[in-house]
């Protein structure tokens, strides 16, 4: 069943929550909206579902118009971020809920609610109650009811937001399995940009209500189309350091660059070169290229995150951010050596648009 949104946009009042965008989205296929908070993800995924109706445009299912058909007709499923359930049913009856309403017998019932709950690790807790449950248990109980359905939308709104850091590497690593091995349309939302490529599939990125950009997941990280998708598709978001091209080289602030790679064919003129802050190194090894060059900054901030540290510097009037593993420690106002590949540099117009883009290579998430 293939789902077309033409010219989709929604209103709510004097505010556009939601821009006119026009997508299609294929049988057997994940597709994550990815943007940050108030981009216009859930907006989205509610009219999708029929939970809300747009202000404008329309929704078809496999060429049919079902732009006003409540939730209770159309083939949907949604999971949802608080992991809700049924308090006063077992994990068994949570399960079997929407089967029982679709009036299937007891033993299909019964056969499809052990299959789900085998698959997401749940069988030994079939019989207890939702609030003997962790919260990844519980999420994983919302998820087997959802799956049970087998409908032909699948709607899944940051499933892992409210749970800790191992509890979601784990589930996320489990649920891109589990969606491939789905014929219905997956819609997943989120607003990491490395749990989007995890995931992988295709991607819409949205900000501000408006889609961006759209395409498969990865081409879409590699070639940002603008700056904006740039920032949203990166985290930390893009470093965007102003330049110069003349005179047969490109320099940001004191230190030039060879005209190579991406750079080469540009004309001559001021851009903005963006590079994302896990291609950036410091110290006096050149981790990522023989022809790496160093510039100079100084630091304004070093915060740990697990196990990596993000080094906040400055290098004349730009601040941006280099992501360097593992755990370290550093002065304010330390002057460190940075290195810049030239082969990593993204190349933008002042009016943001992309005009070059490193050669495609193998992203290790």
């Amino acid at each position: 069943m293939t789902l077309r949104v033409e010219q989709l946009g929604k209103d709510v009042g004097a505010e556009t929550h939601l821009y006119d965008m026009s997508f299609e989205l294929h049988p057997g296929s994940l597709n994550v909206l990815l943007g940050p908070t108030q981009s216009g993800k859930t907006s989205l995924l509610r009219l999708l579902a029929g939970l809300d109706r747009p202000t404008r445009g329309q929704i078809f299912l496999d060429g049919e118009n079902i732009t006003g058909r409540s939730v209770r007709r159309r083939s949907v499923a949604l999971v949802y971020q608080q992991f809700i359930n049924y308090p006063s049913l077992t994990v068994y009856e949570n399960i079997a809920s929407p089967l029982r309403r679709q009036g299937l017998d007891a033993t299909t019932r019964d056969r499809k609610v052990r299959e789900a709950a085998e698959m997401l690790g749940i069988a030994p807790l079939l019989e207890r109650m939702p609030h003997e449950l962790s919260g990844g248990q519980q999420q994983r109980t919302a998820l087997a009811r959802a799956l049970v359905k087998e409908a032909d939308l699948l709607l899944v709104d940051e499933p892992l937001v409210n749970l800790d850091y191992k509890l979601r590497e784990q589930l996320r690593d489990e649920l891109k399995s589990i969606f491939a091995d789905r014929s219905s349309i997956v819609v997943y939302t989120t607003t990491e940009p490395l749990e989007a490529l995890l995931l992988g599939g295709h991607v819409q990125v949205l900000n501000e209500g408006r889609l961006l950009q759209s395409g498969p997941t990865i081409e879409v990280y590699q070639r940002p189309e603008t700056i904006e998708v740039g920032r949203v598709f990166s985290d930390p978001p893009i470093n965007l350091l102003p330049g110069h091209i003349g005179d047969g080289r490109a320099r940001i602030g004191e230190v030039t660059l060879p005209l190579s790679g991406s750079l080469q064919n540009l004309p001559a003129g001021t851009y903005q070169f963006g590079v994302r802050a896990s291609h950036l190194s410091v110290g006096e090894l050149r981790r990522h290229s023989p022809s790496a060059v160093a510039l100079e900054a100084v630091v304004e901030l070093a915060e740990i995150s697990g196990s990596e540290t993000f080094i906040h510097l400055r290098h004349g009037g730009t601040s941006f951010v280099v992501q360097q593993e593992g755990v370290a420690s550093y002065d304010l106002g330390e002057t460190l050596q940075v290195w810049l590949d030239p082969a990593r540099i993204y190349a933008f117009q002042t009016d943001g648009a992309l005009v070059a883009a490193p050669e495609r290579r193998e992203v290790a998430v």
